[in-house]
C-alpha cells in the first residue's frame, strides 16, 4: 500500500495581485507523474484545498479536472476540509465525486465512525484504515456557555479534539479486528500542534480558543497526516506525525523552503517514509539591500531562471535609499531590463532607540504634526502608497480640528 500525503493547495490564491493558476496546473501535471511513477494507491490532501470559502470558478475547475485526470491511475483520493475551505462548497460535489474514487470530508460528521475509511490498493484489497478528520470547528464540538473564561474554553476545546481522535482510534482498531487483517491505522488533521514552525501565510485557526494542540494527545496511529502549517516538518520529533507543507510557496518567507509531498510505503511491516521534492514552478525572492547592491544580488537567482520565466521579487531597501522621494521609479529603472516583477517594495525598519528620533536641539513643541508623522513613519516598513494614505488621514484630522471650536472648561 502506497499513500501520498499532501495539504494546503490553496487553489485560487492571488499572490499580491498575481494568480497562481499556472503554478497549480504545473503542480498537478507533476503530481500525476509521481502517482504513476511510484504506483500510488491513495492520495490524502489534509485540508485547505481552496484559498477562500468562495473560490473562483477557475479554482473549482482545477480541482475537478485533477480528479478527472487521475482516474486512469486508479489512485483513490481523500480530500479533507481545512479552515480556509467552505463546508458547503466541498459538500456540494461530494456525492458526485464519490463515483470517481474520491472521498470528500468537508467537516465534522457528528460521529467518529462516520470518519473511518478503508483505503484499498489497486488490486481492490484493503490496505489501510484511515480516520479522515478535517478541520474541527469549535461550534461543531462545543456548546457555548455564558460567563465561560477563555482559558476554560481553550482547555475544553483541546479535550474535545483529543476525544475525537481517541474515539476514531478506538473505532479504527475495532474495524481492523473485524476485518481480521493487520492493517496500518492512519489519521489526518488540520490544526496547529505545539512547536510547529509557521510562516506569514498561515492564519491562526483557533483564534482566542486554542493556540496549539499537544502532540501527546494524539493516539498511537501508525501515521498522522497533518495540514495547516506550510513548512514540511516532523511533529515533536516523531517520524510518523508530519506536516507535508504547502506544495508551492504561499508567501515570500516560504521562498527558500524545499517543498515536498510525503510518500508512505506500507509494503513491509516497517513503514517506509520518503519525501518527494517538488520543483519550483514560479521563482520567488526576498532581498534586503541597497540599490547599489541590487544587480549583484540578483545575478545568481536570475541565472537559475528557465527560459520564459520571470522572478517575483520582494525588495526591502536599506540605508539612505529608503528615504528617496521617487523610490518606486528608481527601483523600476534598475529592474526594467531584467526578467523581474517587483511585487512588494518596503523600507527597512530602523532600529528604534526611542519612538521618535529627534535632534538634541529639537523639541516636540517645535515640530509640526507633518514632521512628527514623517519621523514616525520612517521607523516602519511601508510602501509609498501606505505612507501617502497616512499623510492624507493626518490632513483630514487636522482639517477637522481646525473646524472644531475648542471646548470651554468650567
Amino acid at each position: 500500500m502506497r499513500i501520498l500525503h499532501s495539504s494546503d493547495w490553496h487553489l485560487g490564491q492571488h499572490f499580491i495581485g498575481k494568480s497562481r493558476a499556472d503554478e497549480h496546473k504545473a503542480l498537478f501535471g507533476w503530481l500525476k507523474q509521481q502517482i504513476e511513477l511510484h504506483q500510488v494507491d491513495a492520495l490524502i490532501v489534509a485540508g485547505d484545498i481552496f484559498d477562500t470559502t468562495t473560490p473562483a470558478s477557475y479554482a473549482r475547475e482545477l480541482y475537478h479536472q485533477l480528479i478527472v485526470d487521475l482516474q486512469p491511475t486508479g489512485c483513490q483520493l481523500v480530500m479533507l476540509g481545512g479552515n480556509h475551505d467552505s463546508v458547503a462548497v466541498l459538500q456540494e460535489s461530494k456525492e458526485l465525486l464519490a463515483c470517481l474514487h474520491t472521498q470528500v470530508v468537508p467537516g465534522w460528521l457528528g460521529a467518529a465512525e462516520s470518519h473511518l475509511l478503508v483505503l484499498n490498493n489497486k488490486a481492490g484489497e484493503p490496505g489501510a484504515i484511515l480516520a479522515a478528520l478535517p478541520f474541527l470547528r469549535a461550534r461543531d464540538l462545543l456548546q457555548s456557555q455564558s460567563g465561560q473564561q477563555a482559558s476554560d474554553k481553550q482547555q475544553q476545546l483541546q479535550q474535545a479534539i483529543a476525544d475525537c481522535y481517541q474515539q476514531c482510534f478506538s473505532q479504527a482498531a475495532a474495524l481492523r479486528s473485524e476485518l481480521a487483517l493487520e492493517l496500518p491505522l492512519l489519521a489526518t488533521g488540520h490544526l496547529t500542534t505545539v512547536g510547529a514552525s509557521s510562516s506569514e501565510s498561515v492564519r491562526e485557526i483557533y483564534i482566542g480558543s486554542l493556540e496549539a494542540f499537544p502532540a501527546s494527545a494524539f493516539p498511537d496511529f501508525d501515521y498522522i497526516a497533518l495540514g495547516h502549517i506550510h513548512q514540511p516538518q516532523l511533529v515533536a520529533g516523531k517520524e510518523h506525525i508530519r506536516y507535508s507543507g504547502s506544495p508551492i510557496p504561499l508567501s515570500f518567507d516560504e521562498a527558500k523552503q524545499q517543498k515536498s509531498m510525503v510518500l508512505l510505503d506500507f509494503s513491509s511491516p516497517e513503514a517506509k517514509i520518503e519525501l518527494l521534492p517538488i520543483p519550483c514552478f514560479q521563482p520567488l525572492l526576498s532581498l534586503k539591500c541597497s540599490l547599489a547592491e541590487l544587480h549583484t544580488l540578483l545575478h545568481q537567482p536570475l541565472a537559475r531562471l528557465q527560459p520564459g520565466q520571470k522572478l517575483w521579487l520582494e525588495l526591502v531597501l536599506t540605508g539612505s535609499d529608503g528615504y528617496l522621494s521617487d523610490l518606486q521609479s528608481q527601483v523600476q529603472q534598475h529592474l526594467e531590463t531584467l526578467p523581474v516583477e517587483l511585487l512588494k517594495l518596503r523600507r527597512a525598519r530602523q532600529a528604534a532607540v526611542g519612538v521618535l528620533q529627534v535632534d538634541q536641539q529639537e523639541s516636540l513643541h517645535e515640530m509640526t504634526p507633518d514632521l512628527v508623522l514623517q519621523r514616525r513613519l520612517a521607523t516602519e516598513e511601508l510602501t509609498d502608497s501606505e505612507q501617502a494614505e497616512f499623510q492624507q488621514m493626518l490632513q483630514q484630522v487636522l482639517s477637522q480640528l481646525e473646524q472644531t471650536e475648542p471646548a470651554v472648561l468650567p
